[in-house]
């Protein structure tokens, strides 16, 4: 079917974040989800077993958004008060424009908490921009479309090279060798909420719950991983106890040009979970790597860095 003649489709790619009526940031990789979903009831009716189809409650599914780091401290210190369990519920809302910036749909949301934090993979041979991507539950959503009306800020993408997935140190208490590990597999922490529906309210009230920080993965060249491969002998092969085996450190971001700290996620009651030779093939080029795994009993964004942090 043709387009209606006083309409006219415009792409995806023009949308901005507000929180607590405030852009969040200079870049937006991406937004999605954030709707309302009703719950559906299949039952049996009658002696023939017909059955019928009807909703029940509903909830709002969570929406996630990935951003570059320019600009973006509103989010990250939000970031960091849910870690500290210091929740702070946000109000916000995300515009999406048409080819002229101008906003044309609208969804607020309201009483939000973080329940996920992923970081990209890290790899020193990378190329590419890094992001955050963050997962938010709301208690309330509403959505409407409206006419062309205040326009976007400008989403420049060159601002968000700020930092690239190449930027990065590890460091850990004892073994000045982690500086070299190559690679940080991407993880994320997820923030537990509690669902609860109460009277005659459709939608449910959440309460944060236990919070859950991943373990790190990565690699680093056999040839720097001595200090390492001790701390695997000690810790796992002989069974030192935990407490005196384990350490703190901190992960980097760094500036493109590596001379300064973006921000940094400090690491507490670090353990070694796992230690092993990658797979070696014959006649091949590649250096030899070690696999590294660490349990992590904490994190915190570090408040330095060229990010300015509290």
């Amino acid at each position: 079917m043709p387009a209606a003649p006083d309409k006219r489709s415009y792409t995806a790619g023009h949308f901005e974040l507000r929180l607590d009526d405030k852009p969040t940031t200079a870049y937006l990789k991406s937004v999605d989800g954030g709707y309302v979903k009703a719950s559906l009831i299949d039952e049996p009716i009658g002696p023939e077993n017909i059955r019928i189809k009807h909703t029940s409650t509903v909830d709002i599914e969570p929406f996630s958004v990935e951003f570059g780091i320019s600009g973006a401290n509103t989010v990250l210190k939000w970031i960091q008060s849910s870690w500290r369990k210091e929740w702070s519920r946000k109000n916000g809302q995300i515009s999406h424009a048409n080819f002229d910036h101008k906003t044309t749909f609208t969804h607020e949301f309201f009483d939000a908490l973080i329940t996920e934090t992923t970081f990209p993979t890290l790899d020193g041979a990378s190329k590419e921009a890094a992001y955050v991507k963050v997962k938010v539950q709301p208690e309330k959503v509403i959505t409407k479309k409206t006419a062309p009306g205040p326009q976007l800020q400008p989403n420049l993408g060159s601002k968000q090279k700020l930092w690239m997935c190449s930027g990065f140190k590890l460091s850990i208490d004892g073994l000045d060798e982690m500086r070299y590990a190559n690679k940080i597999d991407s993880f994320t922490i997820k923030q537990g909420v509690k669902k609860f529906y109460t009277g005659e309210d459709r939608f449910p009230q959440i309460e944060p719950t236990k919070i859950e920080f991943p373990h790190i993965t990565g690699t680093i060249a056999a040839e720097y991983a001595d200090g390492l491969h001790d701390w695997y002998q000690k810790y796992i092969v002989t069974g030192m106890a935990d407490l005196k085996a384990q350490k703190s450190g901190s992960l980097e971001f760094l500036s493109p040009d590596r001379k300064s700290t973006l921000f940094r996620i400090n690491l507490f009651e670090v353990g070694l979970v796992g230690l092993n030779m990658m797979a070696s093939t014959a006649n091949s080029d590649q250096i030899k790597r070690m696999k590294f795994e660490l349990y992590v009993g904490r994190m915190d964004i570090d408040g330095g860095g060229a990010l300015g942090l509290e």
